[in-house]
């Protein structure tokens, strides 16, 4: 039975074998349905590569809007989405461009484990 820590919106952030100190916790059952939805959520992808970040973009209806506003930017960066062989979740770059088409970070999370998967 794990100790679970909770995140501001009350879903599950963490669980423990053992109580750690400075976090509110509670137990829980290893059947509870928090505890399985937690075990099976896909762990969060820190990078993909180009060809999958790009392969993304265009199952999912984006690939030109995302070519647009890379053409609108500065220098630097559309060399950077032109040449990089990785892009980066927490980059600065990736984090300008997905608030920029109004992404929420659970959204930005979602893309780059579906474009892991190409």
């Amino acid at each position: 039975m794990p100790y679970v820590s909770r995140s501001t919106d009350s879903s599950i952030d963490g669980l423990f074998e053992q109580p750690q100190e400075g976090r509110a916790e509670e137990f829980l059952a290893d059947d509870d349905p928090a505890v399985i939805a937690f075990n099976n959520k896909p762990l969060p992808v820190a990078a993909v590569s180009a060809r999958q970040f790009k392969l993304q973009l265009l199952a999912a209806g984006l690939l030109d809007s995302v070519d647009a506003w890379v053409a609108q930017q500065s220098r630097d960066v559309q060399i950077a989405y032109e040449y990089s062989g990785t892009f980066v979740r927490n980059s600065p770059m990736m984090e300008t461009g997905f608030s920029a088409m109004g992404f929420t970070p659970q959204q930005i999370d979602g893309f780059f484990v579906a474009a892991a998967q190409l």
